[in-house]
């Protein structure tokens, strides 16, 4: 008993580390694709695709904004892989006691472990992604403010006349204008808990354990798959390490593989997640963006001269279920993006999964070998 303990003691410190080293490289690729997929349910596209998200990210909110909201992240990093991590040591032990394995376990009973820790990890991680997501789209309601501009309001290239209909772009106010504080974490769960009560927290959970639960599967499975060819290869002259003590590019190459495998199984059901997780952040911008376009087609005064603008329709607002369930939300993406919707920022997350699981491997690896 006093061994296990040392031993979870271990994957609890060494999944931490992993996963703060992981979060830290990965997080500005993260920010992007939330601001993605979560623009998909608001009829409102203010991003054309990753880069172009991260260069006005850049532009408009600097390293602060490519970093914002990170320190939820970087706890729930530390949480979701030290959890992980011990979980699946502990289904592994579950299943050689209930089937009296000696050894290595076949990779279809590591796949079983690994399920059944991420299923166990989802319930953790619900909340965190929840506040996270919320954060990470803040600046989306100060980026396209939801009134008429006023005179002096610019662009950070051109001046807008009053005249000019609402657009879906980055406004930013006078520097004598600063934004107002945002709400941080805590103001964010005590609103959420208050409007939805404690279940609240789990909004998009049915995703979060989807992706946690085949997604962990296929990680580890596929690691532990293409660990064991990587050491199949050597001969027995060629190494004097222990048969499974992997090599610091062995388990960088393995992790990649697993990372990127992972993200392709099950990638929709992140985006269904971050979708229900913003909505509610977005939705009083999206109708009160409405409220302004259509309030375009009044007259109004500018100067001493008076001007009848012209009608701009308001932007369409994508119609969403009284109730955002899973499937629901994942009905109205696919109806309105189709499949290239349900993987909008798929394409930087697999290129973010590869190093960032690469690294989370190398790292945790290491150091089981080190103090090993």
């Amino acid at each position: 008993m006093h061994g296990d303990g040392v031993d979870a003691l271990k994957d609890i410190l060494f999944g931490s580390t992993a996963g703060i080293v992981s979060e830290i490289f990965e997080y500005p690729f993260d920010l992007a694709k939330v601001r993605l997929q979560s623009q998909l349910l608001t009829g409102d596209k203010q991003f054309n695709g990753p880069l172009d998200c991260l260069v006005k990210t850049w532009k408009h909110e600097g390293i602060v904004g490519l970093y914002r909201g990170l320190p939820v992240p970087l706890v729930g990093s530390m949480a979701e892989t030290a959890a992980i991590f011990v979980a699946y040591s502990t289904f592994q032990n579950l299943i050689r006691k209930f089937t009296n394995t000696q050894g290595e376990l076949s990779i279809p009973q590591l796949a079983t472990a690994s399920a059944g820790a991420g299923a166990v990890t989802s319930f953790i991680l619900t909340p965190i992604e929840l506040v996270k997501c919320k954060i990470q789209v803040q600046m989306m309601n100060t980026h396209t403010p939801p009134r008429i501009p006023p005179v002096g309001f610019v662009t950070s290239t051109t001046s807008l006349s009053p005249l000019d209909p609402p657009q879906s772009k980055f406004l930013l106010p006078p520097r004598n204008q600063p934004y107002e504080p945002l709400p941080g974490p805590f103001s964010i769960i005590k609103t959420v808990v208050q409007n939805n009560g404690v279940r609240g927290l789990w909004l998009g959970h049915v995703g979060t354990l989807l992706r946690e639960t085949g997604g962990t599967a296929s990680w580890f499975a596929m690691k532990e798959y293409v660990a064991r060819l990587l050491v199949a290869r050597r001969t027995p002259s060629s190494s004097t390490l222990e048969p499974f003590a992997l090599l610091p590019w062995e388990s960088a190459v393995a992790g990649s593989v697993s990372g990127a495998f992972c993200v392709a199984a099950l990638y929709p059901a992140d985006t269904v997640k971050s979708a229900m997780q913003t909505e509610e952040e977005l939705r009083s911008h999206r109708v009160s963006t409405a409220t302004a376009a259509r309030e375009w087609t009044t007259t109004a005064t500018h100067g001493s001269h008076s001007h009848t603008r012209p009608s701009f329709p308001a932007p369409p607002a994508i119609p969403r279920p009284t109730t955002p369930t899973f499937m629901a939300t994942l009905s109205t993406i696919y109806r309105a993006h189709g499949i290239r919707g349900l993987y909008s920022g798929g394409g930087m997350t697999m290129a973010r999964a590869v190093p960032s699981s690469g690294i989370v491997f190398v790292v945790y690896d290491g150091l089981v070998q080190y103090f090993s």
